[in-house]
C-alpha cells in the first residue's frame, strides 16, 4: 500500500477556468522576481563545504554498571528498541518503559577544535561511556579520551592522537541576534554529517535541568544524533553546541536549545588545563519575584533575585547580604531574574571580588563580595524558584504558635518564626499556598518572634499591596506574596 496521499481529484474543464483566472491575476498585479526572493535566502553551500570535515560522529559503549547506577528505569521506542541512556533527555516527556539492562551504544555528534585532536561534544552523549568512538568525514575511526566533563553545562572535552586534522572556527555567541540565520551540522539517528538550518528564536532561555547554561533557542531541526554538534552562523563561526530539544513525540517538534560557544570556549579550557570546571560561589537562596511580590517590595515591574536565605559563612553573608535584598546587578551586569544570577556567579573567577548591587527597602546598595568556590554539596542549592503564590492571622485565615526550642533546633533557625498550625480555607493564605508546618520568618522583612507581634505588624502593614512574608518549609526558605481578602 502506498503511503502517497492523492492532493485532489484533475478536472480538465475546471483546470481551464483556473488557468483563465490565473492569467488575470498575472496581468492585474505586478510581477514578482523569483531571483529577488532567491538572493534573500541564505547562501549555505560554502559554509558547509568548509566546516563538515572537522564535525565527528559519536559512539559510545555504555559502562551498564554505571548507567544501572544512574538511573533505575529507562525509555523504549515505540517499536521496541532500547533507547541509550544518552539520549533519554530528548524523550523526557515520554511514557516510560519498563527497566531494559541492555542500554550498551549510544550516539552523538561533535566538533574538533584544534589540529591535534581536542573534541567537543556534550556530556550527556558520553556519560558511562566505557568506550568512545570518533568517525572523521573521511571514515577514518579514531578511539577517545575523556579529557574532562561538566554536568552543569553539558560539555565535554574529548582527545583522539591524530595531528593535522580539519578544525572550526569559534565565534562569539555574545553577538547574536533574535531572527538571525544558523545552521546545525550533525548526525541525527546516525546519519553522519546531515545539515539543517533556521533561525535564533530566544537567547538566554533558562530550562529546569540543573544546568549553569543560558540555552539558545532555535528553530532548526535537531533530532537525537545531533548532540554535542555544532551550531554555526553565517560566517561559518561556531556559536553554539546543539544540546537538546523540545519534544512530545521524540522528534523534532520545532524547538531546539544549543548551549553558547562563549561560555563552552570557557568550560573547555578549564577541562583542558584541569580535568575540572570550578565555579564561583555566592551562598544564597534566591527566587524570581512575580509581580504580587513586585507588588510587596514597592516595585514597578518584576526585576533581579529575590534573597530568600542567606549561608551562614558564605561570601554573600560576609558581603552583609540579607534575606530580603533584591539583587539586581552583579559585576556591572544588569540581574533581570534568578535564572540569570547563577550563571554570572559561576563563571566568575575564584577570590574575585566584585560589587553585588541591592534593593534594600526600597533603596539600592552596592556590596563588595569575594567569591569563593562552589562544592559539589552546594550545587542542588544555589537556586530557588519562584512559585506564583500570596499568603497570613486573623483576617489572613491562620492559625499560628511559638515554636518550642526543639522545633527550632529541628528547623534550624534562630530566634526569629512562628509555626503555622493551620490554614483556613479559601482565605487569602490558603490561596498563597501556606500550609501547616510552615514556619513564617518574617513579614516585610521584620523578624516575628511570637504569634502576637505577626498580628500586630500584619495589622499595622498598608492594605493596598500584598504582604511579603518569608517562610520556611522542609529546609527550604522563600517568599510569598500575601494578599489581603
Amino acid at each position: 500500500m502506498s503511503n502517497l496521499l492523492p492532493v485532489g481529484l484533475f478536472n480538465k474543464k475546471k483546470l481551464s477556468v483556473l488557468a483563465a483566472s490565473a492569467l488575470v491575476c498575472t496581468l492585474a498585479f505586478p510581477l514578482i522576481t523569483p531571483l529577488a526572493q532567491a538572493d534573500a535566502l541564505p547562501q549555505l553551500t560554502q559554509l558547509i563545504k568548509d566546516n563538515r570535515d572537522a564535525v565527528v560522529h559519536i559512539s559510545v559503549e555504555i559502562d551498564n554498571q554505571a548507567a544501572s547506577n544512574a538511573a533505575t528505569e529507562s525509555f523504549s521506542l515505540p517499536d521496541g528498541q532500547e533507547l541509550p541512556k544518552e539520549l533519554e533527555k530528548f524523550f523526557r516527556n515520554m511514557p516510560r518503559g519498563t527497566p531494559q539492562p541492555h542500554d550498551t551504544q549510544a550516539m552523538g555528534s561533535g566538533f574538533i577544535i584544534s589540529q591535534d585532536g581536542y573534541v567537543v561534544t556534550n556530556n550527556h552523549v558520553v556519560e558511562n561511556a566505557s568506550k568512545i568512538k570518533v568517525t572523521l568525514n573521511d571514515k577514518r575511526e579514531l578511539t577517545a579520551k575523556v579529557i574532562g566533563k561538566d554536568k552543569y553545562s553539558d560539555i565535554a572535552l574529548l582527545k583522539v592522537e591524530a595531528t593535522g586534522l580539519p578544525t572550526v572556527r569559534l565565534g562569539d555567541s555574545d553577538g547574536l541576534e533574535v531572527g538571525q540565520w544558523v545552521v546545525a551540522i550533525g548526525a541525527p539517528f546516525g546519519l553522519d554529517h546531515s545539515a539543517t538550518q533556521g533561525i535564533v528564536s530566544a537567547l538566554s532561555r533558562s530550562l529546569p535541568d540543573g544546568t549553569y547554561v543560558p540555552f539558545i533557542q532555535t528553530d532548526v531541526a535537531v533530532n537525537p544524533g545531533n548532540s554535542g554538534g555544532p551550531l554555526f552562523d553565517l560566517n561559518g563561526n561556531v556559536v553554539g553546541v546543539n544540546s537538546q530539544i523540545y519534544s512530545r513525540s521524540g522528534g523534532y517538534m520545532g524547538i531546539s536549545f544549543a548551549i553558547p560557544v562563549n561560555l563552552v570556549k570557557n568550560i573547555t579550557e578549564q577541562l583542558k588545563t584541569a580535568g575540572v570546571v570550578n565555579r564561583g560561589w555566592l551562598g544564597v537562596q534566591i527566587q524570581n519575584l512575580d509581580q504580587e511580590l513586585a507588588n510587596s517590595f514597592s516595585m514597578a515591574k518584576p526585576q533581579g533575585a529575590l534573597v530568600a536565605s542567606v549561608q551562614p559563612a558564605s561570601p554573600a553573608d560576609k558581603a552583609g547580604v540579607q534575606a530580603g535584598d533584591i539583587i539586581v546587578g552583579f559585576n556591572n551586569t544588569e540581574v533581570n531574574s534568578a535564572d540569570h544570577l547563577p550563571l554570572l556567579v559561576g563563571t566568575t573567577g575564584i577570590g574575585s571580588t566584585v560589587p553585588l548591587k541591592v534593593l534594600r527597602a526600597g533603596a539600592e546598595k552596592t556590596l563588595n563580595v569575594t567569591i569563593e568556590k562552589l562544592a559539589d554539596k552546594n550545587a542542588g542549592e544555589t537556586q530557588e524558584l519562584a512559585q506564583n503564590s500570596t499568603a497570613g492571622t486573623g483576617a489572613l485565615g491562620l492559625a499560628v504558635a511559638g515554636l518550642t526550642d526543639q522545633e527550632r533546633k529541628e528547623a534550624n533557625i534562630g530566634t526569629d518564626g512562628v509555626v503555622v498550625r493551620e490554614v483556613r480555607a479559601d482565605s487569602p493564605a490558603s490561596r498563597a499556598g501556606l500550609e501547616a508546618g510552615d514556619v513564617i520568618i518574617s513579614v516585610n522583612n521584620a523578624g516575628i518572634k511570637s504569634p502576637e507581634e505577626l498580628k500586630s505588624i500584619v495589622d499595622k502593614a498598608p492594605t493596598d499591596k500584598p504582604l511579603a512574608m518569608l517562610i520556611q518549609r522542609d529546609d527550604q526558605k522563600r517568599f510569598i506574596a500575601v494578599g489581603r481578602s
